[in-house]
């Protein structure tokens, strides 16, 4: 049987995105356009566009579970972010690639930080593949972003956090912003910060639940 990504693709815009209030068309055209398949593991590919969190990479060697956002998740925040073409932006967490990828369409330019060392050189690869030459995928540890390549006008972060570095906020340039998810399971908030004049300020968007990203996680407290 032969799928039809592309048919699966406008299904996914239509009933997936759009009914989450997603109306921004140029976040709405990137996803017409990214074929998310080339993003997951082969055998996942007939999967690639249910409305769910797919596991990019299991946890192994220490290395925590990789996935790659619910595309509605996703479509949401990218709308949050208000990306512009003229953007340079910094993606932390960049797993697999497609959100990097989506990027490459509404920025200027994309850095994908990925901790994974193999899971980034695959990424490469196929980011190549699709010809998203505006991004470059740089391995390190994501919670210290990539302040050789900023300051940035938009950082994203793909995953939910318990908290948020300053050494991200110092990477943000002066009328940029920040989007990511504070928080876990329902009790996930979308926020955006911006940047005005070095001082940040912060909004609560909306409620999101996601999966979350290592790095960005508290040790709980030893109690006797």
């Amino acid at each position: 049987m032969v799928v039809d990504f592309a048919e699966l693709r406008r299904k996914m815009v239509d009933n997936q995105i759009r009914t989450v209030d997603v109306t921004d068309l140029s976040v709405l055209e990137s996803f017409l356009t990214v074929p998310r398949e080339d993003f997951i593991p082969e055998e996942m590919r007939a999967l690639s566009y249910i409305d769910t969190d797919i596991i990019i990479y299991p946890a192994q060697n220490r290395l925590s579970t990789c996935y790659s956002m619910r595309p509605a998740s996703l479509a949401k925040l990218l709308q949050l972010a208000a990306i512009k073409a003229s953007d340079i932006v910094l993606d932390i967490g960049a797993n697999s690639g497609y959100c990097a990828a989506l990027l490459s369409k509404l920025a200027g330019s994309v850095i994908a930080l990925e901790s994974n060392k193999a899971l980034s050189e695959r990424t490469a690869e196929v980011l190549k593949r699709n010809q998203c030459n505006n991004v470059v995928v740089v391995s390190g540890p994501l919670e210290n972003g990539y302040a050789v390549e900023g300051p940035y006008d938009v950082i994203f972060i793909e995953g939910s956090v318990d908290f948020i570095p300053e050494a991200l906020f110092n990477q943000i340039k002066d009328g940029g912003r920040l989007v990511g998810v504070e928080g876990h399971g329902n009790s996930g908030v979308a926020r955006i910060y911006v940047k005005e004049e070095g001082v940040i300020a912060t909004r609560r968007a909306f409620n999101l639940a996601v999966k979350p990203l290592s790095g960005f996680l508290k040790t709980p407290d030893f109690i006797f």
